[in-house]
């Protein structure tokens, strides 16, 4: 065995050399795993004892990727291209071995080698769009190559992993190995080539798979329409397809080419940008400042909720499918069964796409059962209350619960807004209260605001993160406040909404200018679509806001056929003309005078304000990172990926433009703009949101 470097062991068994990588967790493609591949090639081509050579990792994984790290820093060590030209060119076979993850660079290394073996649980896959690139060493102009056109757009497209079962079955691997003998399988691999004398397979000359596509543009308009909704607004798919268009019509260096100039062009453009802060973003979400590693966590194998309307059936329903058994209590037995068959409707619907077998879903429907005696929650080790927003109720509820459940219970309230601290008051030990804030629907939605109470324990908080984790959900720690950061954050877009609506800019021009910018649509198709009856009733209704006035004249959103918008059979919006004079009737009422406004002054009345917000937030300790405040509004609120979040976004545009235009409508339009104090100081001291140390 000799030591390359620090992350890199060459010996040789037989006549087969073995590469060995050991660069924990994962055996990213840092400088010190480029170099040691390389010398060990070096190594391995000088010595006349060699025949052929295994590429294998120590640990959990094979290559999972490129060292994200290293971008944007300067260029350090042999480059990626060297070394796949030193495998790739190499006149002794070399074979990859792959187990746990080849992902990015870590496939595109193992492309350029000249057979692939890999164990079952393998998963191979160019995850790169994830972060707005494209696979820059290659993997656009090989991965078609070896597993055909369509099948390399779905994958690079996508970022979706393939397992080596598929992987053998398209010819992206060669070979596969039983578990736990890789390298033994790896090593008779390369002893076959050698003595059947096998000719080196190199990927990028190999064109059987192109040629069904050569000459044929439609294959990829057809592709691009079939997936124009998933890729609205983002520039990676776009330039990803260009890139296998290229494979197909161009030779592999001129695809090669055009792959390297797009790639630096995604590189250092704002997209990618944005998508690398997200991913670091939402795995720094998970970190608590000031929560000790050796936190104790609670053991959570039952949990009860209180309410099985359509969020306490849908935050049941995350528990179910973690295995965890969950009993539902409710005041009426219509009430309890109407929530059991919505869970059970839910999931039949799902078995219906074919993401569900029938077995699964007997399997955690007997994972439920359901009362209407609060007693049967004694023993259970999380309670959630997931009734209607009304303190002195969600209060008569805790005391209750107190008086019920276990010592040592977590529980929970589900509550959108109200004080959680109030709530905890109604208890005796307020250390295990804690807010656990599902979105609607909540089987579906993946942000989960995680309230941490004034008094609320170390113990509390630390399992409710862990065990946001173990139901697929992200989650992120804020603090009291009314609103708490999502919805604090909405009420400011959703105020200036409805005043530039007053102003004379119609509903749908909002609603453009937000689905121009990147969310799925507007506040007031939103509104729309959730029904603008919902609190509403016609005895308390006093024509007192526009909202009332549409309801009273019976336009109650999509399901009413009219709201905002008329609604053809297909539920198809279009812009409404009695809602316009509707709206110039009232506003005119109301006092205000019609103008023209600019797309431009809707979206910074709309977008700058939620930025304050949420500098204000940042001020009062309510969040623990400014990329938390992105993190929730990426998962909850459909803030467009690939512009960052609220804050990123920010610091992208510069907080002095923010600032300078929050003033100027302060001036023009009153105090609801006022600048918070931590925009004007970080504008004064010339620092970005990302500058901010975390709160604890």
């Amino acid at each position: 065995m000799t030591a390359i470097n620090s992350v890199t062991q060459l010996h040789r068994s037989d006549r087969v050399a073995v590469i060995s990588i050991n660069f924990p967790p994962v055996n990213a493609l840092s400088a010190a795993v480029r170099d040691g591949i390389h010398g060990a090639m070096q190594a391995a081509l000088q010595d006349s004892a060699v025949d052929a050579v295994v590429l294998i990792c120590e640990g959990s994984t094979f290559i999972a990727g490129a060292d994200i790290t290293e971008f944007g820093k300067p260029p350090a060590g042999v480059s990626l291209g060297e070394v796949q030209r030193i495998l790739e060119e190499s006149s002794k076979p070399v074979i990859a071995a792959i187990h746990g993850t080849a992902l990015g660079g870590g496939l595109e290394v193992a492309l350029v080698c000249h057979w692939r073996i890999a164990v079952p649980s393998a998963r191979l896959g160019l995850p790169e769009v994830n972060i707005g690139l494209l696979p820059g060493a290659g993997g656009t102009q090989r991965l078609p190559r070896i597993v055909g056109v369509e099948k390399a757009l779905e994958m690079m497209t996508s970022g979706s992993h393939v397992g080596a079962a598929e992987a053998l079955d398209i010819g992206l691997i060669d070979e596969m190995a039983p578990e736990g003998e890789l390298q033994a399988e790896a090593i008779a691999l390369a002893q076959r080539v050698v003595a059947e004398k096998r000719p080196l397979r190199k990927v990028r000359a190999q064109n059987d798979k192109l040629l069904a596509a050569r000459g044929q543009p439609a294959l990829f308009d057809r592709f691009r329409q079939a997936n124009a909704r998933k890729f609205r607004g983002l520039e990676a798919p776009e330039k990803i397809i260009q890139c296998v268009e290229a494979a197909v019509n161009l030779p592999i260096e001129e695809g090669l080419k055009l792959e390297r100039q797009l790639f630096v062009e995604l590189m250092q453009g704002p997209q990618s940008a944005a998508l690398r802060h997200y991913f670091f973003a939402s795995r720094q979400a998970w970190q608590v400042p000031g929560l000790s590693r050796d936190t104790p966590l609670l053991p959570v194998e039952t949990v009860g909720i209180l309410g099985a309307g359509t969020m306490g059936a849908g935050i049941a329903m995350n528990f179910l499918n973690a295995g965890i058994p969950v009993h539902i209590v409710e005041t009426r037995q219509e009430a309890l069964d109407r929530g059991f068959k919505t869970i059970r409707s839910n999931y039949e619907n799902t078995a219906k796409k074919g993401r569900l077998q029938a077995a699964d879903i007997e399997q955690r429907m007997a994972l439920l059962s359901g009362s209407l005696e609060m007693q049967q929650l004694a023993e259970v080790d999380l309670v959630i209350e997931a009734v209607f927003e009304n303190m002195d109720v969600k209060k008569d509820i805790f005391r209750r619960l107190d008086q019920t459940c276990k010592a040592g219970a977590i529980l929970a309230s589900n509550t959108s807004a109200l004080d959680l601290n109030e709530i905890a008051s109604a208890t005796t030990r307020p250390e295990s209260v804690i807010g656990l804030h599902f979105f609607s629907p909540a089987n579906v939605m993946k942000l989960l605001e995680v309230v941490r109470g004034q008094h609320t324990s170390d113990a509390v908080i630390a399992t409710s993160m862990q065990l946001a984790k173990k139901i697929g959900k992200v989650a992120v720690l804020v603090g009291v406040c009314p609103g708490f950061v999502g919805n604090r954050i909405l009420a400011q877009r959703q105020r200036e909404a409805n005043a530039l609506i007053m102003e004379g800019a119609m509903p749908w021009a909002v609603d453009r200018v937000l689905y121009q910018f990147g969310f799925p649509m507007g506040p007031f198709a939103m509104s729309d679509l959730a029904g603008l009856d919902l609190g509403w009733s016609k005895e308390k209704s006093s024509s007192s806001t526009l909202r009332e006035v549409l309801c009273e004249m019976d336009r109650r959103g999509q399901k009413s056929g009219a709201g905002f918008y008329d609604y053809d059979e297909k539920r198809t919006a279009v812009p409404s003309r009695l809602v316009e004079q509707t709206i110039a009737d009232f506003a005119r009422k109301k006092g205000f005078a019609a103008r023209e406004v600019s797309d431009a002054e809707i979206l910074e009345r709309c977008i700058y304000p939620m930025i304050n917000e949420g500098a204000k937030i940042l001020e009062e300790g309510m969040a623990l990172r400014a990329s938390d405040i992105d993190v929730v509004w990426v998962n909850g609120y459909g803030w467009p990926i690939y512009r960052g979040g609220p804050m990123f976004y920010a610091d992208q545009i510069g907080l002095d433009k923010v600032l300078a235009r929050m003033q100027h409508f302060e001036q023009q339009l009153g105090a609801q703009f006022k600048p918070a104090k931590l925009l004007e100081e970080l504008v004064a001291s010339g620092r970005k949101f990302s500058d901010l140390k975390p709160s604890k």
